[in-house]
């Protein structure tokens, strides 16, 4: 399975003092909106999107169809087909993809056996 672009979405008290704690460690602001209580932060490949005030843990995020420069894939697993294999292994999913839907974005949730929560969300 092609999951896409890997971060971590963090649940956070103030964003403030997350967005600069992150850039002590090279980190800096790539997307996002701070007056939203939302940025996304990037050093070299790797992502982190700080979230205060959105939900309450930690998120382990995926976006098919997407790399970490939120650059469209010319080839990647359609979020449909992916809720379809984890399906079909058994996997339960928290929030499916709607019944008819073939294309364009969608998401997906489900937990970890830990109870880590698992976004797979596509934008394109």
């Amino acid at each position: 399975m092609k999951l896409g672009a890997f971060s971590v979405s963090l649940s956070v008290k103030d964003i403030h003092a997350s967005k600069a704690f992150y850039e002590k460690l090279g980190f800096s602001v790539f997307a996002g909106d701070l007056e939203r209580n939302y940025l996304i932060m990037k050093n070299g490949n790797s992502l982190i999107g700080l979230f205060q005030g959105m939900f309450e843990n930690n998120i382990l995020t995926f976006n098919p169809g997407w790399d970490e420069n939120a650059n469209q894939l010319d080839s990647f697993d359609d979020v449909r087909d992916i809720q379809k294999t984890l399906k079909s292994e058994g996997i339960e999913l928290k929030r499916e993809v709607e019944e008819g839907s073939t294309s364009g974005p969608a998401s997906i949730t489900m937990l970890d056996p830990d109870g880590n929560a698992i976004l797979i969300d596509q934008h394109v």
